[in-house]
């Protein structure tokens, strides 16, 4: 049975927040699909095309370690709760917000998958792969390809959209109702209140 992420020792229920592995995962993630979307971009611009050969393999590269990672964080989340919203966020705004991060899930799942086929459906290296030694795990499927290239880029488009919109939620909770949400995530990790630095909910 899954168990929940909340750390133990939490003074509040309402204040939990997820374990040091879900942070980690979150965090690592984030950053290097702010790093992938640039890049590639970048790499198919014309007044960057000297770095382009770069540009195209650091992009492979990490497009196969988030596949890893993805994976690994949707395993890590069938196994571990998330822990419960804290009292401040109301009955709406909690479906929303659970309907969101499955949204992110659904989307980071497909836009790593879908860039997988995209390149090896269509006969290109992953170099980093191919240096760990990892065969292809498809064989060549061009017109599979050219259509995972399409998914691909509506994925990106629709997770930086909703991305903003989740951003923007937790900033509204954080700055305008001074709620401590991003303290359910937010590094570091202060075992002793399951937050940062204890901060108390607001809101009330």
């Amino acid at each position: 049975m899954p168990h929940d992420e909340t750390p133990t020792g939490a003074a509040d229920p309402g204040q939990a927040g997820y374990g040091t592995v879900a942070r980690a995962f979150h965090w690592v993630i984030a950053l290097l699909v702010l790093v992938q979307i640039p890049v590639g971009i970048a790499m198919l611009s014309q007044p960057l095309s000297r770095f382009s050969n770069a540009l195209f393999v650091f992009h492979k590269g990490g497009g196969a370690v988030l596949l890893v990672l993805v994976f690994a964080r949707l395993g890590w989340r069938v196994l571990h709760r998330p822990p419960p919203f804290p009292d401040f966020v109301p009955l709406d705004e909690r479906r929303i917000a659970s309907a969101t991060h499955h949204a992110l899930y659904v989307l980071l799942l497909v836009m790593v998958v879908s860039g997988y086929v995209r390149t090896v459906g269509d006969g290109y290296p992953i170099e980093l792969l191919d240096l760990l030694g990892v065969p292809p795990l498809m064989p060549l499927m061009p017109r599979a390809a050219a259509f995972a290239l399409i998914v691909h880029q509506f994925a990106v488009l629709a997770l930086v959209a909703l991305v903003a919109v989740h951003v923007s939620a937790l900033l509204r909770h954080q700055l305008i109702d001074r709620n401590p949400i991003l303290a359910r995530m937010w590094p570091p990790h202060d075992r002793r209140h399951g937050s940062v630095g204890g901060s108390k909910p607001g809101g009330k």
